[in-house]
C-alpha cells in the first residue's frame, strides 16, 4: 500500500504569476492565486497540478548537468508534432538548451522555461 499520493510539483521562480501563465499556455488549464502574490497553482487537464512559488534569489539550473551543478528537476511533456511544438514554446519565451535530434535518433528536445527550469518536449 502506498504511503502517500501525488499532489503537485512546486517550482521556485522570480515571478510566479508569469511562470504559471507560461505553463498554462503550454499545457492548458486554469491558474489560481493563493492569498498572497508568492504562490500560484496551475490545474492542468488530466488532474495534474503545478505550483509556482516566489524565490527572489532564484538561480536557474544549468544544462547540461555538471559535477558542480544539478538540474534540480525537469519536466517532460509529450507532443504530437515536434516542429510545431518547438515554434510554440519559443514564442512563449522558452530558451532552447539541447535541440539536436542527432540525425533522427533522439525523440526529445530540451528547453528552459522563462525562469530557467529545464523541460523536455518528447515525441508522443
Amino acid at each position: 500500500m502506498a504511503i502517500a499520493t501525488y499532489c503537485l510539483v512546486a517550482l521556485d521562480c522570480p515571478d510566479p504569476q508569469a511562470l504559471a501563465a507560461f505553463y498554462a499556455e503550454l499545457l492548458g488549464g486554469e491558474v489560481t492565486k493563493d492569498s498572497d502574490e508568492e504562490w500560484y497553482d496551475l490545474y492542468a487537464p488530466g488532474g495534474h497540478r503545478l505550483a509556482f512559488q516566489l524565490a527572489p534569489g532564484h538561480t536557474p539550473p544549468k544544462w547540461p548537468r555538471a559535477d558542480d551543478n544539478s538540474q534540480q528537476m525537469h519536466l517532460d511533456f509529450h507532443v504530437r508534432d515536434m516542429d510545431t511544438a518547438k515554434q510554440q514554446v519559443l514564442a512563449l519565451g522558452a530558451t532552447p538548451l539541447d535541440v539536436d535530434d542527432r540525425n533522427g535518433e533522439r525523440d526529445f528536445r530540451v528547453y528552459a522555461d522563462p525562469a530557467g527550469h529545464p523541460f523536455c518536449l518528447c515525441r508522443e
